[in-house]
């Protein structure tokens, strides 16, 4: 899905980027829990209160300024079609009487006059999410 608008993942491939990504996640584990312990929290709305107002104090404390501090994203491009890319997508193949297969299911193409006989051709089936 990220390939097609022509974005790239960049993953931490060392150890030490995933051990400072580990120790971040468990420094906050342990500050969220005994912050919330601390003030007796005693339901979810409460602790998201809390949690909220202890998001700045952590920010100024870890936060690290950006290498570069021109904004990263990109511009939408006119003719991106968020249908045909935040979907699923499935290969077929057409089978004998312009069925297809998917999850069990077989379904009934109707032929098109514009091309011959479909039997035997490569599909791509969208499946959205509505």
């Amino acid at each position: 899905m990220m390939g097609e608008p022509g974005f790239t993942s960049i993953t931490s491939l060392s150890p030490q980027a995933r051990g400072r990504i580990e120790r971040l996640r468990g420094t906050f584990q342990d500050r969220m829990v005994s912050k919330l312990c601390i003030v007796d929290v005693t339901n979810d709305r409460e602790a998201n209160l809390v949690l909220w107002n202890l998001l700045p104090q952590l920010s100024r404390r870890f936060a690290v300024p950006a290498r570069e501090p021109s904004s990263a994203y990109r511009l939408i491009p006119a003719d991106f079609n968020t249908d045909e890319v935040f979907c699923f997508k499935y290969q077929r193949s057409v089978g004998n009487g312009y069925v297809v297969c998917l999850g069990g299911h077989n379904m009934q193409m109707v032929p098109t006059y514009g091309r011959l006989n479909s039997v035997k051709a490569r599909i791509e089936i969208y499946e959205r999410m509505e």
